[in-house]
């Protein structure tokens, strides 16, 4: 991840949950230390060192903290993910909005591995979509990576992606390629969105650099990805499901793009309990 972005991001989520000042939290004064433990309460796979690694440090330098495991591991119920020490007003502060995205990006890499396993395929490889939450998407992006997929454009300033509106408004597939590609040089791809056979032979003929099979079936898809010739990246995208996944493994597309990677997981269960008095291992430099 971007590391200037991140810190950028991160201060305004705190802006935006902190405001002036906390006003629980004030009643701890500054020479109170305490620990902070987050604790899996499901199993999945983790995703988040960076937010603790930069998150809490932006609000109090004297933080200290451990991270036990890597992006992109696998964890169990129970298991203590990471430790941080400081002052109590300060851990308290950085408390849920660290944890709300240390959940959601978790989360994501877990629903990523779970596609990844469910297709087994050595060859067609699970990527992302934009469907991502406004503000999040490098995050949600990276959290993809980290279960084990690819990423698909991050915006509409890396890739030209033509669906269905895009040639409705130019004429054509044909028209629509030709017009992009005046516009955006050889750098940039050019993906086409097609829904029927025919569309498949004019994005083929037109040279586009990526077909997408839109809602098609996966016999479909056997059947018309004959017709596209190799130096065409295919992707297959929409009504594709957890449940019926499995059913795409063989059609030979490149990638199948997955919507619900992002817009529609579920945080995974992560929970940060504190320890108090004689129970805190303080650091040394804490110490002091």
């Amino acid at each position: 991840m971007n590391q200037l972005k991140l810190r950028l991001q991160l201060e305004q989520f705190f802006l935006e949950d902190i405001g002036d000042r906390d006003v629980t939290s004030q009643i701890f004064g500054r020479g109170q230390f305490g620990e902070v433990n987050f604790i899996a309460k499901e199993s999945g796979v983790f995703c988040g060192e960076d937010i603790i690694r930069t998150g809490y440090p932006i609000l109090e330098p004297e933080l200290r903290y451990d991270i036990f495991v890597c992006d992109g591991e696998k964890i169990e119920r129970g298991q203590v993910l990471a430790t941080v020490w400081g002052p109590v007003d300060s851990l308290l502060k950085g408390e849920r909005v660290i944890l709300n995205l240390v959940q959601r990006m978790s989360g994501i890499a877990t629903k990523t591995r779970e596609a990844v396993e469910i297709l087994n395929s050595d060859y067609t490889k699970i990527c992302d979509t934009r469907k991502t939450t406004p503000g999040l998407r490098m995050l949600e992006k990276y959290a993809v990576r980290c279960g084990g997929g690819q990423n698909h454009r991050y915006g509409l300033y890396d890739g030209a992606m033509l669906k269905d509106n895009h040639i409705a408004f130019a004429g054509s597939i044909a028209g629509a390629v030709a017009a992009v590609r005046e516009k955006v040089g050889h750098m940039v791809k050019v993906e086409v969105e097609t829904e029927t056979k025919e569309m498949v032979l004019e994005a083929v003929a037109a040279k586009a650099d990526v077909i997408m099979f839109d809602n098609r079936t996966p016999e479909e898809i056997k059947e018309w990805i004959g017709l596209v010739p190799e130096g065409i990246v295919t992707e297959a995208s929409g009504g594709i499901t957890i449940d019926n996944l499995a059913s795409y493994s063989d059609t030979g597309v490149d990638y199948i793009s997955l919507g619900f990677l992002t817009h529609s997981v579920a945080a995974l269960d992560i929970s940060a309990k504190v320890k108090v008095g004689a129970q805190v291992a303080m650091p040394e430099t804490l110490l002091v």
